[in-house]
């Protein structure tokens, strides 16, 4: 007997990368060796002064609920590290402790957005954030950009495309899956839009601290009523232990906390007593130095792709992805990717993962592996395309 499902599921696609992660995963348990990617996350095992945070809360007992709004000590110590690190004060009492960013969005969305309302996202751009809108019934309008915008949203296209079912902008900084950062005088200019509109602006900085070139910037340096949603996942690499936070406009929080009672309770106790020592100057040089490392993978990768005959007109300034242009190549960037992992053992991502707009002729190639493995991915990808492929 066939059992109902909600409709909604019908407009909710798969995370294709998740397949494709499982896939060359399956690939590798038959003995096969693949190169990785495809997946958004680092290779990089947790700092041990953070896990070793972890083992000895855990020792001691603190394992039950946090208060909703998360620890304390928690909220002060990111506000402190918005203050040290971006120059932006910011008060600990609108810093919400979240299941990972993907739990902070939800809060955020579910606050200002209702039935039928709509939300203004590029495209492309990760692809969850649709999702989470269509499952609260609200709409998205997703934006087509190029080179030409960064591949980000800008104040002019915002005020083109608001409409009267618009609530809000959702932009990331650096982008998932092109890398770019949105400039403080555009951000400024886009939030002066939004605001001008009554409008919430929602701000993904998950891959804040992952900048090349320039060092990491707020949205909160121009607008203190944005909505920022930030991650210990990226920069911090803690993936698995699935915490974030939200930086709440002023007189949001309570909204915000009763969402958080009801949808979460608290995030988990041990990953934040864990992220306190994430702020200790030994695990700030520890990741430091992954953030150089993931910068020399970025500068090596960049060039190998060209010379294969992928078209990337943006040098990325942060996150660690290079959204490439396959169109030279391939006309079906999904068929090339499935032939990449199937025939080469190499698993990217077909850019249909991000959208619509000219996604059969783009692949994200993530360098969150080693540089030896990059290496070793570009030249079988040669080796690919010499015989035919």
């Amino acid at each position: 007997m066939a059992r109902r499902v909600a409709a909604r599921l019908a407009e909710i696609a798969p995370f294709r990368v998740m397949a494709l992660l499982a896939r060359a995963r399956e690939l590798e348990a038959q003995g096969r060796s693949i190169v990785h990617m495809e997946i958004g996350e680092p290779d990089f095992a947790t700092p041990e002064p953070v896990a070793q945070a972890a083992l000895a809360a855990i020792r001691a007992g603190h394992t039950h609920y946090t208060p909703a709004l998360g620890l304390p000590a928690l909220r002060e110590a990111i506000a402190q590290f918005y203050l040290h690190r971006f120059g932006v004060s910011v008060a600990a009492e609108r810093i919400v402790i979240t299941p990972g960013a993907s739990g902070a969005l939800l809060l955020a969305l579910g606050t200002v957005v209702d039935r039928d309302e709509e939300v203004l996202l590029a495209d492309p751009g990760y692809p969850c954030n649709r999702h989470f809108i269509r499952f609260i019934e609200g709409r998205t309008r997703a934006v087509p950009v190029g080179v030409a915008e960064r591949y980000q949203l800008t104040a002019a296209t915002v005020a083109e495309q608001w409409c009267e079912r618009t609530v809000g902008a959702l932009v990331a900084s650096p982008s998932n899956p092109t890398g770019t950062l949105i400039p403080p005088a555009e951000l400024a200019q886009l939030s002066e839009v939004v605001e001008q509109r009554g409008g919430a602006l929602i701000v993904d900085e998950i891959y804040g601290g992952l900048t090349y070139g320039s060092e990491p910037t707020s949205v909160l340096a121009v607008n203190d009523n944005a909505w920022v949603i930030n991650s210990f996942s990226k920069y911090f690499c803690m993936t698995g232990w699935r915490l974030g936070w939200l930086v709440v406009p002023p007189g949001m929080v309570e909204p915000v906390e009763r969402l958080m009672q009801n949808l979460f309770i608290a995030a988990a106790t041990p990953s934040q007593y864990a992220a306190l020592a994430a702020f200790q100057p030994e695990s700030i040089e520890i990741l430091e130095q992954r953030r150089e490392a993931f910068r020399q993978r970025r500068d090596f990768l960049l060039p190998a792709l060209r010379e294969l005959g992928f078209t990337i007109e943006w040098v990325p300034e942060g996150a660690f992805y290079l959204y490439a242009d396959s169109s030279r190549l391939t006309d079906d960037s999904e068929v090339f990717a499935g032939r990449l992992l199937e025939e080469a053992g190499v698993a990217v991502t077909p850019g249909n993962d991000f959208g619509a707009h000219r996604a059969h002729q783009h692949l994200r190639f993530a360098y969150t592996t080693s540089l030896p493995q990059l290496e070793e991915g570009v030249e079988r990808i040669a080796r690919f395309l010499r015989a035919g492929g």
